[in-house]
């Protein structure tokens, strides 16, 4: 996630995607260049040594089929980061608590091996630079307002207490989530039932008695 350090983008840029607009791109090639990426993170490149060539190189197609696709490195790895990490669920709003777990868990489809390996890479990364800094709160900001939008809710239905701070409870609930996924830190914990026994306990804190 740095600014482009290899060759300015050849034509205009979508500003919403950082993608170039042009003719249609194939999906396998698309996914071949994605899958480059996530390699090359998952066995330890940095950001900085990460290149356009490289990713070339181990996707098997040249610089300018990327540069047709993306302006540069930074757009390159915020689409790489958000296809590993998945699609945003969609809460079903029908209740606080399982729409807190829905948000925070890892989703429907089996979790990225190289997931953990990744972000261990890239978080480092974040305050190196303020551009990396946005990039990275531009990745997270989405599901972040959906848990908010969750607690909004639950204080207008009376789920919750009405003098929640919506922002303190943000970090509250996703802290563990995020030092167990990145650190390990409690060893014998259950990852998949993290979520569930999270939300319980800040819940029993920011319900209404």
């Amino acid at each position: 996630m740095v600014p482009i350090s290899a060759t300015a983008a050849t034509g205009p840029v979508d500003g919403a995607t950082g993608r170039n607009p042009g003719r249609p791109r194939s999906v396998q090639v698309d996914e071949a260049i994605i899958e480059a990426v996530l390699d090359l993170l998952a066995e330890g490149s940095t950001v900085e040594a990460l290149s356009i060539e490289a990713v070339a190189a181990r996707a098997g197609v040249g610089k300018a089929t990327i540069y047709r696709r993306w302006s540069g490195k930074e757009a390159l790895l915020v689409d790489a980061v958000s296809s590993i990490k998945g699609p945003l669920p969609s809460p079903r709003g029908e209740s606080v608590r399982e729409d807190l777990i829905l948000l925070l868990g890892p989703g429907p489809r089996k979790p990225d091996q190289r997931m953990t390996r990744i972000m261990s890479c890239l978080v480092p990364e974040v305050h190196t630079s303020p551009e990396r800094y946005r990039l990275y709160q531009g990745l997270v900001e989405p599901r972040r307002e959906a848990i908010r939008e969750v607690l909004r809710r639950g204080v207008r239905t009376g789920e919750l207490r009405a003098d929640t701070d919506i922002e303190a409870a943000l970090v509250v609930l996703a802290g563990p989530i995020l030092i167990q996924k990145m650190l390990r830190w409690h060893p014998d914990l259950d990852d998949a039932a993290l979520p569930e026994r999270v939300v319980d306990t800040v819940l029993a804190g920011l319900a209404c008695r």
